[in-house]
């Protein structure tokens, strides 16, 4: 079966999986998500109030962060979200804020919850399955803590 990312261009695959962001080229203000690179797609505009910027690079952001804050999903997502488990099974976000001074939230990797969290905690990014449907494995981005 193909594994793919549940949203392509967010981050990459393999051993030293990396979040992908936009940098403007004017103020070097990065945001993640990155923009999207559609067709069709609202032009680039810089998501800083102080810069007119138009046009942005793709960077990849370090694999790194400290839990900036953290919290439990008690309840089932909206679709598209899949649960991997009937009854759904809670679990923990966190938002991790990285050396490029943003903070992104992202689930907690699998076997990691709440208990495992505290404000500073340091975490790494990694890439797990979502869910298996007919045409292969989904992958996400999750944060898992540094032994």
């Amino acid at each position: 079966m193909t594994a793919t990312p549940v949203i392509e261009g967010w981050f990459t695959t393999g051993d030293e999986p990396r979040l992908l962001a936009s940098r403007c080229t004017t103020c070097s203000n990065v945001v993640f998500p990155p923009v999207s690179g559609d067709a069709g797609a609202a032009a680039f505009y810089c998501r800083n109030p102080a810069c007119d910027g138009t046009e942005h690079d793709t960077v990849e952001l370090s694999r790194r962060g400290r839990v900036w804050s953290y919290t439990d999903a008690q309840y089932q997502p909206p679709a598209p979200y899949v649960a991997p488990t009937d009854p759904f099974q809670p679990f923990a976000l966190a938002a991790v804020e990285l050396p490029e001074g943003i903070v992104v939230l992202g689930q907690v990797a699998d076997g990691f919850g709440v208990g495992d969290m505290k404000v500073g905690t340091e975490v790494d990014l990694v890439v797990e399955t979502l869910n298996v449907d007919e045409t292969g494995e989904r992958t996400i981005y999750r944060w898992r803590p540094v032994a």
